[in-house]
């Protein structure tokens, strides 16, 4: 990480961590108030969704670029450096204008820490500043439209200090259910709270109860929702070389010829067409996105940690799945996108996360488990981890390493053994992050 985002990322570290957000939202408000308000000054597209968001938010950002707007993209967390959060037109900000915004927030963090340490409230988060911070950036930059990914939930997240013009639905299934609610609908009612009056909102396929809560939101808002299945389709989606091949009847009724998404699983069909829906939203529903820039928006898309190729010799790929949902989607973008004979999965998982259930999905494609650390103080301990994996994985070898260069080390062994093997990092975006970064330490070729 380079000196001034590394500078920024300890600062926020000191707050409390984006594990533990707070359901507030007035202080977040009035941070961006004291900062001149530039949440206000641009357009906002916002994500909500359980998974998904990143991917989406990424086509989102890559077809408005292609209309030659100027963009800016906030997404969590990051791989490998701090900047990957906000994006301004495509790049990862540059080091003087983060550290610019940041010197704006100083003085305004330090009144609104003092206001609530005076009503005997916690100061304001990690996540609560970054959001800001990624407002503020954009502002200066200045963008024309910002593509904004929720962090958790909707009604209370920092982000949602934004009136949305479009309010964008990934699928919504049982995460972080301790601070969300215990079922999916209480968790969709939550998120359905970044639709504002005079939003338009866009959601992929959901489950009925889900649907249900997005769809009163928007009916007590007297807002139009556009609905994946009824409003807009996926209409076929083919394995392609190197992606997926794509056909769409957006929400204008116009349908599209096969575009290519250089993106493998079916899931980022869906995400692609999501995006399709979201950007027509965004130019009022009426005209279909131009074929060209349809083409020249998913030509330059890219979606790191997800099924990254870090390595050739053998071959390794990261990817970002946390939970069963996520795994899901990964174990068919696997079966369906390539042909190896044998998979070593090096997992090492967040004790807040739902390991076994993880786990158990990933069971398919798993021929040899290697289990690791976290580099973090919220990992799973080793033993616990494989102990879980054997439950979870029966019938299938699990080893202990004690940290991801271990493991690493070994399962490229394994998978060296033969031309037909592979090996597959997955359980963290952590973890997929320090694969990413050791892979390009030892130079291994492709990252």
């Amino acid at each position: 990480m380079s000196g001034t985002s590394a500078r920024v990322y300890e600062e926020l570290l000191t707050r409390v961590g984006e594990a533990n957000p707070r359901p507030r939202i007035e202080p977040v408000r009035r941070l961006a108030e004291l900062a001149g308000s530039p949440q206000l000054s641009y357009p906002v597209i916002q994500i909500a969704g359980t998974n998904g968001k990143t991917s989406t938010s990424r086509a989102i950002e890559s077809l408005l670029r292609a209309h030659g707007l100027r963009t800016g993209l906030f997404t969590s967390p990051h791989l490998v450096d701090f900047s990957e959060r906000f994006q301004v037109d495509g790049q990862p900000i540059a080091e003087a204008a983060l550290a610019d915004a940041w010197d704006e927030l100083r003085l305004p963090l330090e009144l609104v820490d003092a206001e609530l340490a005076e009503a005997g409230h916690g100061r304001i988060t990690f996540f609560e500043a970054l959001a800001v911070l990624a407002f503020v950036a954009f502002a200066d930059a200045p963008v024309e439209v910002a593509v904004i990914e929720v962090g958790m939930g909707g009604e209370w997240d920092a982000t949602n200090i934004a009136d949305a013009q479009v309010a964008v639905f990934t699928p919504i299934g049982l995460d972080h259910t301790e601070h969300l609610g215990p079922d999916t609908q209480a968790i969709a009612h939550t998120k359905s709270l970044i639709m504002k009056p005079g939003s338009t909102a866009v959601s992929a396929e959901q489950d009925i109860d889900a649907l249900g809560e997005l769809a009163d939101t928007a009916a007590n808002l007297g807002i139009r929702l556009y609905a994946q299945g009824r409003d807009f389709r996926l209409v076929e989606d083919r394995l392609a070389v190197g992606g997926r091949q794509v056909d769409v009847v957006g929400i204008s009724g116009h349908a599209y010829d096969p575009a290519f998404v250089p993106l493998y699983g079916q899931h980022q069909a869906e995400n692609a067409t999501l995006a399709i829906a979201a950007v027509e939203a965004f130019f009022g529903g009426e005209r279909p996105i131009p074929e060209e820039v349809l083409d020249e928006g998913f030509g330059q898309l890219t979606s790191p940690g997800r099924l990254q190729l870090i390595g050739t010799d053998p071959i390794v790929y990261i990817d970002a799945a946390h939970n069963p949902h996520g795994a899901e989607a990964l174990v068919r973008a696997v079966t369906e996108s390539f042909s190896f004979d044998e998979l070593a999965i090096v997992t090492g998982v967040l004790e807040e996360k739902d390991a076994h259930g993880l786990l158990q999905t990933l069971a398919p494609i798993a021929s040899q488990v290697f289990v690791t650390a976290v580099d973090s103080p919220r990992s799973l301990p080793v033993d616990e981890l494989a102990s879980i994996a054997e439950s979870a994985i029966p019938d299938t070898p699990v080893e202990e390493l004690a940290s991801l260069p271990l493991a690493l080390e070994r399962a490229r062994s394994w998978a060296g053994e033969s031309n037909t093997r592979a090996v597959l990092v997955v359980g963290s975006v952590l973890l997929a992050g320090e694969a990413l970064t050791h892979s390009r330490s030892e130079k291994w070729g492709t990252a």
